[in-house]
């Protein structure tokens, strides 16, 4: 599935979203970027990050921007880095915090997904 372009507006318009990973409400405010339609979050703390480590481990979730709430999809993604740190760059400015080698390692593509297409069943992501 890909983003619509209502959904596409609305991430375009905000610094961040709200991420939840797995059972529960809890949920994490988080920075992002898109890149070519694709949205990108990244740890600043890496790969040992709890929300993180839920988002590997559950490969399901949820995104909430504003009146935006869709269920998502994560999947590991360091194909892109150079352009991942330089939308970065151009959305939080130079000091951004994760365009470290540790945060590129905690690169996850988040892609909306139906809850049947969020189950669980797919791949891991490694961390």
């Amino acid at each position: 599935m890909t983003w619509t372009a209502p959904e596409l507006a609305a991430l375009s318009a905000s610094a961040s979203l709200e991420l939840s990973a797995g059972p529960g409400d809890a949920s994490v405010e988080v920075g992002f970027v898109l890149v070519d339609g694709t949205l990108f979050v990244r740890a600043f703390r890496g790969p040992g990050s709890r929300w993180f480590q839920s988002a590997a481990n559950h490969r399901r979730g949820r995104v909430r921007v504003g009146s935006l709430s869709r269920a998502v999809a994560f999947a590991a993604d360091g194909e892109r880095s150079a352009e991942i740190d330089e939308a970065y760059r151009a959305k939080y400015g130079a000091a951004s915090l994760v365009t470290n080698a540790e945060a590129r390692a905690a690169t996850l593509r988040i892609s909306p997904a139906d809850h049947s297409t969020v189950d669980g069943r797919g791949p891991r992501v490694s961390t």
